[in-house]
């Protein structure tokens, strides 16, 4: 059997429908491969987890988005490979690899997809996510990283970013995924720039999807009201 999260070997003769199928974007063995930590909660960072040839189309099609901030991505049209990358991480073999990889139905829970491009200066502050959510994972799409700032820190408390449990610089095809629980204390000193990243929020029932895309959406509105 294949492992799971990954394509099952191609057979001797295919259809011409299976020749024409476009080729992945994620690569999830790094993911699944990745060691699971368990302190101070249940966590996991992979590297490598985009497929070499689809680095530079990501980087042509990331979208626009000139305001700070996560946007939901029925707030605006993604196009070409980052349609398709968009379509694989609200598929079932990314539901299916978390699943494998911290035990629970991910495919049973409703997600919601959001994306950034830019950082503002008040953003990362130290957190834990909200308790409607189950788990997070974030993909960055950053080409290099050469920023002391910016860089996502795994923290044992809520009030300080000293001595973190781990450091994750944004650049593409890492992936940090976690539980959610109160202690889940995350955040990166302020950095103010590009900062592409995808982020995939498990939610525990589908009210609180709607309540989080109606946040979202109030946010953009407010950002578009009063930007200067």
């Amino acid at each position: 059997m294949a492992p799971i999260g990954t394509a099952p070997p191609p057979a001797a003769t295919g259809t011409a429908s299976q020749a024409s199928e476009p080729p992945r974007l994620l690569d999830l063995r790094p993911f699944l491969a990745a060691p699971l930590a368990t302190a101070p909660y249940p966590h996991l960072i992979a590297s490598g987890c985009l497929h070499p040839e689809a680095v530079e189309p990501l980087r042509r099609d990331f979208p626009d988005l000139r305001r700070s901030g996560f946007h939901p991505t029925d707030s605006f049209t993604p196009r070409g490979a980052f349609a398709a990358l968009l379509a694989e991480l609200e598929g079932p073999e990314l539901a299916a690899a978390m699943t494998a990889r911290f035990g629970l139905d991910f495919a049973a829970l409703p997600r919601l997809v959001t994306v950034r491009r830019l950082s503002a200066a008040h953003e990362g502050a130290i957190h834990t996510d909200s308790a409607r959510k189950v788990a997070t994972l974030l993909l960055y799409l950053n080409p290099g990283w050469s920023s002391p700032d910016g860089r996502l820190r795994v923290l044992r408390r809520g009030d300080s970013f000293a001595d973190p449990v781990a450091e994750i610089s944004p650049e593409e095809g890492t992936v940090f995924a976690f539980l959610r629980t109160d202690t889940s204390w995350h955040g990166h000193t302020p950095f103010v720039g590009e900062r592409r990243v995808v982020q995939i929020a498990w939610l525990r029932d589908a009210s609180d999807l709607e309540r989080k895309r109606k946040r979202h959406r109030l946010s953009l509105l407010l950002k578009t009201l009063f930007r200067r």
